[in-house]
């Protein structure tokens, strides 16, 4: 790569097309700038500088700040726990994975209660009891969520966790006997092996039986086990995807955290990088095709299909919170998908995050704070996903494609 001019102004010139750069920032401002491309000459000897000892010492003078934009700042303290959705006091996780096909489903319990809320993005969503989280409707509370595969076939696994809850007396509290509240949410996986294999009402209640405060299981198992990425170039240049979880704890103690099946039509990007981390594959299987340069140039054309596809998930936190404010945490985690699935929220997909909160921190909730903190922890939530995700049959992961 050539070199670029820097100068004592504290600014490159820029080698796309020769503006000048100062900081990190175009600066436009009257006067002359410096040019560029005679300083380009100058480097490469073809000229002799106007004034060689004022180049000298302003080189000398912008050594500290090139020595200081030059070094690798110390490695700084992760906030996020290292257990996940289970950070959040009082949840617990537990997953139920059916390996001869394979797909399962994975259960979140707050036998406690949480608030809840939920926000359907994508346009071929499976779900239940998602009209009861409406913030204008009666109940404010749920006892667990569940995650499933086996599309439609797989919300039944919802009965098992219902029966679970019920033999524990845990459940919304009516004139004659308490009713569990478990909305849920499924992703279509029947794709991979047997269709006739699926989740039923005994996989949610094993899952449920599972469920634990721990660290939380990722990769090839519970809802994510059959799931898959980058299917919009076809399902034989798709990948793995899987179950990935993350959090974010503040020093004050507010904790926020979510887990996420990650079954998306598109790729999955890391949003530090930019970088496609898993999806479509080129036509040899050995690379990443980008999807986004795939789309840009008019070569793609999309063969997901309707209904096959969807990133589904929990976003958490200990703060006090509204339904009404719930419901607004589900939509702004829904950023964490667009950040880390590309493209997302698609005719294709059946996007869908809930929102719980358990309401152990005492503090004031500050609903920004949340609701972003919650978009970050489910970006890093889907890159867990498809990292922890182990090779299937004709869908290779994310790290075996590394190699």
């Amino acid at each position: 790569m050539a070199a670029v001019p820097y100068h004592a102004r504290a600014g490159w010139c820029s080698p796309r097309d020769g503006r000048f750069i100062l900081g990190s920032r175009i600066r436009r401002r009257p006067g002359k700038q410096p040019d560029c491309a005679r300083e380009d000459r100058e480097q490469k000897g073809m000229m002799r500088p106007m004034n060689t000892s004022l180049a000298a010492a302003s080189a000398i003078a912008a050594l500290p700040l090139m020595l200081a934009m030059t070094q690798t700042p110390a490695p700084q303290p992760s906030p996020r726990g290292p257990e996940g959705l289970t950070a959040v006091p009082g949840l617990k996780v537990g997953h139920h994975t059916l390996r001869e096909r394979p797909t399962g489903c994975t259960v979140v319990l707050a036998e406690a209660g949480a608030v809840a809320g939920v926000d359907v993005r994508g346009s071929a969503p499976g779900t239940r009891e998602t009209d009861l989280l409406e913030p204008v409707n009666l109940v404010e509370e749920v006892h667990a969520v569940v995650l499933s595969g086996g599309s439609a076939f797989g919300l039944d696994a919802a009965s098992g966790v219902v029966r679970y809850l019920d033999e524990r007396g845990i459940g919304y509290q009516t004139a004659v006997a308490k009713v569990p509240i478990v909305p849920a949410a499924i992703l279509f996986d029947l794709g991979i092996g047997s269709p006739r294999i699926r989740p039923t009402a005994d996989c949610g209640y094993r899952a449920a039986q599972a469920a634990r405060a721990g660290p939380v299981e990722e990769g090839n198992v519970g809802a994510g086990t059959g799931a898959t990425v980058g299917k919009m170039g076809g399902l034989h240049r798709a990948m793995k995807g899987g179950v990935g979880t993350a959090s974010i704890t503040l020093p004050d103690g507010l904790v926020v955290a979510a887990l996420v099946a990650v079954n998306a039509a598109g790729d999955v990007v890391d949003p530090a990088t930019g970088r496609v981390v898993a999806g479509v594959r080129t036509e040899d299987g050995r690379g990443l095709a980008d999807v986004r340069t795939l789309l840009r140039s008019g070569a793609l054309i999309p063969r997901a299909k309707p209904g096959e596809n969807t990133t589904i998930g929990v976003v958490a936190t200990n703060a006090r919170l509204t339904k009404t404010q719930a419901t607004k945490v589900a939509q702004m985690a829904h950023d964490g998908i667009a950040r880390a699935v590309v493209p997302a929220h698609t005719p294709f997909d059946g996007d869908t995050l809930f929102a719980l909160a358990t309401g152990a921190h005492e503090k004031p909730a500050d609903l920004l704070t949340v609701g972003s903190l919650a978009a970050e922890a489910v970006a890093e939530a889907i890159l867990r996903a498809v990292r922890a995700a182990k090779g299937i049959e004709g869908y290779p992961s994310a790290s075996e494609l590394a190699r």
